[in-house]
């Protein structure tokens, strides 16, 4: 079975001086490698073939077989790396609480001790008959959530 630090060491090599980085790599049971990578502004599709190539001259499919996947980190899915927080501060996140909330705002800061969003909430205000929204802010470590997705705007 390939070893997935390998695969992790060769793809770090591949990302030295560029501005993409690494979100995760999986090997399965069957030598399948999947590779996700991310970058602020995105990824392009040239950028995964190169990489895929960079992987594949690391390995030897007559030694070893196995299948390769290399793509972006998907639209919707949930972050997995500090570095996709740190790139959507001051955008618009969801984020799901352990009790099952999922919360709307923006991300006001991120750093590897987690993160801190801002959202509109609604509380009981004296001298007021209904709850009204209120702007509140949060403090998370990532292990205090479920999930966080970045909010695709149109």
């Amino acid at each position: 079975m390939i070893d997935q630090n390998q695969v992790k060491q060769v793809c770090q090599q591949w990302l030295e001086d560029k501005e993409y980085f690494l979100v995760s790599v999986d090997v399965d049971k069957e030598n399948k490698i999947t590779v996700e990578i991310d970058h602020k502004d995105g990824v392009w599709i040239e950028d995964c073939c190169q990489l895929s190539r960079f992987i594949e001259e690391h390995f030897d499919r007559e030694v070893e077989d196995y299948e390769l996947e290399v793509g972006s980190a998907g639209i919707g899915q949930p972050l997995k790396v500090v570095q996709q927080f740190v790139n959507l501060i001051s955008k618009a996140v969801e984020v799901m609480t352990p009790e099952g909330k999922k919360l709307t705002g923006t991300l006001v800061d991120a750093n590897e001790e987690g993160f801190r969003f801002s959202y509109k909430e609604k509380q009981k205000v004296e001298g007021k008959k209904r709850p009204v929204l209120v702007d509140a802010e949060r403090q998370f470590t990532y292990d205090d959530v479920k999930w966080v997705k970045a909010v695709i705007e149109f």
